[in-house]
C-alpha cells in the first residue's frame, strides 16, 4: 500500500520509556509523529502522566493487522520479557528517535 506522498505505507509497533523505565507499547502508521506526540506530552492521560521521552524499541510491518497482532502480543508479555526485547535491540536504552525529531 502506498501513501499520497509516494512512500510505501508502513506500520510500527513501538515501545517508549522514561527515566524510571516505565514502558508503553503502541502501534502507529507514522512513528515520527507519534513519538513527537509522546515527547510533547500529548495523547492519552497515561502517556502524559508518565512523561515518555525515549523511543527504545520498534518493529516495522507492511500490514496493519500484523502490527496490531504484535502489539497485543507484546502487551501480553511480562515486564522482564519486554525488557529483554528492548535490550536485544537497544542494550543501552538510548533514544532511537534522537536526531530525527525536534527537541520537545
Amino acid at each position: 500500500m502506498w501513501r499520497a506522498d509516494g512512500r510505501r505505507r508502513q506500520f510500527f509497533v513501538y515501545i517508549v520509556s522514561n527515566n524510571s523505565m516505565t514502558l508503553y507499547t503502541g502501534v502507529t502508521n507514522d512513528l515520527e509523529v507519534r513519538v513527537h506526540a509522546h515527547k510533547s506530552g500529548e495523547g492519552s492521560e497515561f502517556t502524559s502522566r508518565y512523561h515518555f521521552d525515549r523511543l527504545v524499541y520498534f518493529e516495522m510491518y507492511d500490514l496493519a493487522l500484523d502490527a496490531i497482532a504484535r502489539e497485543k502480543q507484546i502487551k501480553g508479555m511480562k515486564r522482564a520479557k519486554k525488557i529483554a526485547l528492548v535490550k536485544a535491540m537497544n542494550p543501552t536504552w538510548k533514544d532511537l528517535a534522537e536526531g530525527w525529531l525536534p527537541s520537545a
